[in-house]
């Protein structure tokens, strides 16, 4: 379990960023899968999330996870809120309910967990290129300020996830970006007639932007080999035909 220095030093919370280290799934979801959507075995899912659980707190309820579909949409947790089975599609969770662990799940897109000291108020975000593109860190960090959160107040971690240097994209990618604003222009670099694009760096953007200072970056790249992650991407390249999912949790203690 990897954490965040700045989070860290908040002692109303508990949080962590997983790799595959530590579970109970074989083959490519070697090890800690905790990827409900994947075609892994999901009793061993089910074991995994529970080792994540303990590690956070033998006394937390079950960690709350979304259906994740590259979306700016996010779903508030409090006490009113009514668990159904089905998942809601979503792709981030805020909630200031206590002992109710939040999670996302990524495998190179980036994770970004947020708390708000004053207010008692957590998020956790799965930001892939779409979500990120779409604005969703703005809608959850304006629905956290018109929610009595304050900018100065507000730690953000962001988690392991891939890094430029592994990230090759197309022209017609950077353009999209470039065309809705040309100060994008800095996320992409070009070496040896490819384009690599900074998605952590663009998410670091949008975060500054909305006046959060307190950012703290784990910089892990989820494509390396030799940081044991999940990686969509790795998958794809050794022709895999799924892959597991890494987890990104915090909870109010």
């Amino acid at each position: 379990m990897i954490t965040s220095k700045k989070l860290s030093k908040q002692k109303k919370i508990s949080h962590g960023f997983f790799n595959r280290n530590g579970g109970k799934s074989n083959g490519i979801y070697k090890s800690l899968n905790c990827g409900i959507g994947s075609k892994d075995d999901k009793n061993k899912v089910k074991k995994n999330l529970k080792i994540v659980k303990n590690k956070i707190s033998k006394k937390a309820k079950d960690i709350f996870l979304i259906h994740q579909v590259h979306s700016n949409k996010f779903v508030f947790i409090n006490k009113n809120i009514k668990f159904y089975k089905k998942r809601i599609k979503a792709d981030a969770i805020i909630t200031n309910q206590e002992k109710l662990p939040i999670a996302v799940l990524t495998a190179d897109c980036v994770p970004i967990l947020l708390f708000d000291n004053n207010k008692k108020m957590i998020a956790a975000i799965h930001a892939g290129w779409k979500g990120a593109f779409k604005g969703i860190i703005n809608k959850v960090i304006n629905f956290m300020l018109k929610n009595g959160c304050k900018k100065n107040q507000i730690t953000a971690a962001i988690g392991p996830c891939i890094k430029q240097k592994s990230y090759n994209v197309k022209d017609d990618f950077k353009k999209k970006f470039i065309k809705k604003d040309r100060k994008n222009k800095i996320f992409f670099k070009n070496k040896r007639n490819t384009i690599f694009f900074d998605l952590p760096n663009f998410v670091k953007s949008q975060l500054k932007s909305n006046k959060i200072t307190k950012i703290d970056m784990i910089n892990i790249d989820t494509f390396d080999e030799k940081n044991n992650f999940f990686s969509a991407r790795r998958s794809l390249g050794l022709k895999h035909d799924d892959y597991g999912r890494n987890i990104s949790i915090i909870m109010i203690n």
